[in-house]
């Protein structure tokens, strides 16, 4: 990985305490940057502040003190050059409600992850709460690491991410963006826009199967499972398939480049050659180094559901709706998730209304997406 001294990128606030911003802070704490880490919950600030830092295990290795870490997200971004949020997409509405009294248009903002239509959404929420400013922002389609909370002040960062999918929105910006991101994270890969970064979103191809096919195991054992390597079963596999058969057809209708989920996982470095070559996610997930250590959530109650089904189905079906595409598959696991959790996805997740584009032709959102409106 490069260090700070080849970006004119110096001081970071990292927004999110858990186990993404924990393990961004560590890396680029360890690579050089200055790190203003923000957590939500006053104690789970304390937790950190209290133990001096925090503790890296895996690709950085140590205990890591933070130039800052405070509930407060006005101390936060102040003085700094980047805004990266490090949050799952349920988050993103918070935050553009505290950072829209505070932005002015200058300091860029990296969405780390921004999964399904994560940009939009935010951009979006930033407008409602009064925003004036045209923000630059980007984002990678999943986080940057894969990495787990060991305990409340130590992370464990098993690897990078790589050939990771980015975008800017407004696209317009999308080469300046993505020279900055590079110096930081040297393995992304420019996409086309946020719409194909928005359906190459594989955890939510593949988080609403696993779990939904394996309620009655996670709920019996509390999830005491490895969640890639046992929970994905070849009919789990077959489940995901599909849905990546529909993702693939939305694609297609709306002519953004997609790869198969298998050949995402690949090129993410999360399987082998060989087990791509066997053309069965089941098997790829089993033979999945990084995450053969992940054991599965303890319940349904999980951003594996909230998030993959509400920020990630729900807004692949939004786009099927918009170019007349069937989804069976999707809404099914939708419903399914309904059903099982009492939750409504449909009305609480990701619509084209909540990523501000409710009523546009396929022709407005091309146009919305590249310049920041649709004239």
């Amino acid at each position: 990985m490069n260090n700070s001294s080849k970006s004119s990128i110096k001081k970071i606030a990292v927004l999110g305490a858990g186990h993404g911003g924990c393990a961004a802070a560590v890396d680029l704490t360890a690579r050089g940057f200055d790190v203003h880490l923000h957590g939500r919950r006053k104690e789970r600030v304390a937790q950190l502040n209290n133990a001096g830092g925090i503790f890296g295990t895996g690709i950085q290795t140590g205990r890591y003190p933070i130039a800052m870490i405070t509930n407060d997200v006005r101390k936060a971004v102040a003085g700094v050059d980047l805004i990266m949020l490090v949050v799952p997409s349920v988050a993103h509405q918070y935050y553009a409600a505290a950072l829209a009294p505070l932005l002015d248009g200058k300091i860029p903002i990296f969405l780390n992850p921004g999964h399904t239509g994560g940009g939009l959404h935010f951009m979006h929420e930033l407008r409602r709460n009064g925003c004036q400013f045209e923000i630059q922002t980007c984002e990678t389609v999943t986080l940057t690491y894969i990495s787990r909370m060991e305990n409340n002040a130590s992370v464990a960062i098993y690897s990078y991410t790589t050939n990771l999918g980015f975008a800017s929105f407004p696209g317009k910006y999308r080469d300046e963006l993505f020279e900055l991101a590079r110096a930081i994270y040297p393995e992304i890969i420019k996409a086309s826009s946020v719409l194909e970064t928005g359906l190459s979103n594989i955890n939510a191809i593949f988080h609403p199967p696993g779990m939904i096919l394996n309620t009655g195991w996670i709920e019996r054992t509390a999830g005491n499972f490895f969640f890639y390597k046992e929970g994905i079963t070849d009919g789990v596999g077959w489940a995901t398939n599909s849905i990546d058969e529909e993702r693939l057809l939305i694609a297609k209708a709306m002519d953004v480049p997609a790869k198969s989920f298998l050949d995402i996982f690949l090129d993410a470095g999360l399987t082998t050659d060989a087990a791509r070559e066997t053309g069965s996610i089941s098997t790829a997930c089993e033979e999945s180094k990084p995450n053969s250590l992940l054991r599965s959530p303890p319940s349904l109650d999980h951003r594996y559901v909230h998030e993959d089904v509400g920020y990630g189905l729900v807004p692949f079906a939004a786009f099927g709706d918009l170019v007349k595409v069937r989804t069976p598959t999707i809404d099914a696991f939708i419903q399914l998730a309904n059903v099982i959790t009492g939750h409504n996805y449909r009305q609480q997740g990701l619509t084209l209304e909540k990523m501000g584009l409710d009523g546009m032709t396929l022709d407005q959102v091309r146009s919305y997406i590249e310049n920041g409106s649709n004239g």
